[in-house]
């Protein structure tokens, strides 16, 4: 098995974990990327709200982003899986991570960038759709769907905000309330602006025989034509890694979120976690930037390690 010593392993190849080593690679970091191949947005065709990548498909940036860090030496991407990650058994900080190949490698750091993974509601054809005529996110693709047929299905009353969003993109649109009690307010801001509200509850998601989407059946047999559907998913860390070692978490919406700074540095020394791992709202630009602050703090704290290690040489 091989052993390889780096000055930072992240965990994770997407957005946030490419533009770490970005960062990194220009400082002249030896970095090791691994990546399980599986970005959160994989789904989609294409990536919105992206300056200068807009309508691109999120699989191609990557590949881009993969692309540019060959300009960097001391960078490198190995497809794989992280199996564990153990802190080193010295004085130094650092860790030892084990690929599923049986591989080893040791890092100063480690980022972890594993992302997340979206939980459906348990509705029969739903997940068929995700990704294509399902959606989270208004603001990612709902300029697509304007003026359409748009079914918002509740996972809970705070929902009534998603359908308050696409009432911004088309005035057709349905809140299906899946039974949950609507506040008072909430019922009169969706009725003000002639949201529909449906009670019954949405039992399957009706696909046409193209696998487009032809609309959503209730729970009496009824069936509405759709166009689009609009869900909030639960957000789900790939965050075992973070467990195994103890970093600190947060119960946050029913989700325990890690803890970071603002850089992406955890309470564990060495290790820091940026993008979908630390926040269910880190869009592509906003997890690119939170990779970019995680690569240029841990260097920055690599300087300082490197200062009291020269220092004490003297």
């Amino acid at each position: 098995m091989q052993r390889t010593e780096w000055d930072v392993i992240i965990v994770g190849g997407g957005s946030a974990g490419l533009s770490a080593a970005l960062m990194l690679g220009r400082s002249r970091r030896r970095v090791l990327v691994v990546d399980g191949g599986e970005p959160r947005n994989r789904f989609s065709a294409h990536m919105h709200g992206v300056l200068g990548h807009d309508h691109s498909s999120p699989l191609d940036l990557l590949a881009a982003g993969r692309a540019e860090l060959t300009r960097y030496d001391d960078v490198a991407v190995e497809s794989g899986t992280v199996v564990s990650a153990t802190p080193l058994d010295t004085d130094a900080v650092g860790f030892e991570v084990v690929l599923e190949s049986g591989e080893r490698f040791t890092a100063r750091r480690m980022l972890l960038t594993t992302g997340l993974r979206d939980e459906l509601p348990d509705i029969p054809g739903l997940a068929e759709q995700w990704g294509r005529n399902a959606a989270l996110c208004p603001y990612c693709d709902g300029w697509e769907v304007r003026d359409r047929r748009i079914a918002v299905i509740a996972t809970d009353a705070s929902n009534a905000h998603q359908a308050q969003l696409m009432r911004q993109l088309s005035p057709r649109v349905t809140f299906y309330t899946q039974g949950a009690n609507l506040p008072e307010a909430a019922r009169a801001g969706l009725e003000a602006r002639d949201i529909a509200i449906e009670p019954r509850r949405v039992v399957e998601v009706v696909g046409d025989d193209e696998g487009g989407l032809r609309g959503i059946r209730l729970d009496d047999g009824t069936e509405h034509e759709a166009d689009s559907i609009f869900v909030a998913p639960r957000p789900v860390p790939n965050d075992r890694l973070l467990r195994d070692l103890r970093a600190r978490t947060m119960r946050q919406n029913g989700v325990d979120w890690v803890l970071v700074d603002p850089s992406g540095r955890t309470n564990v020394p060495g290790l820091w976690a940026a993008g979908n791992i630390a926040t269910a709202q880190s869009s592509v630009p906003v997890a690119m930037a939170a990779g970019n602050l995680a690569g240029s703090g841990i260097n920055a704290e690599l300087v300082e390690e490197d200062i009291r290690e020269a220092v004490a040489a003297r």
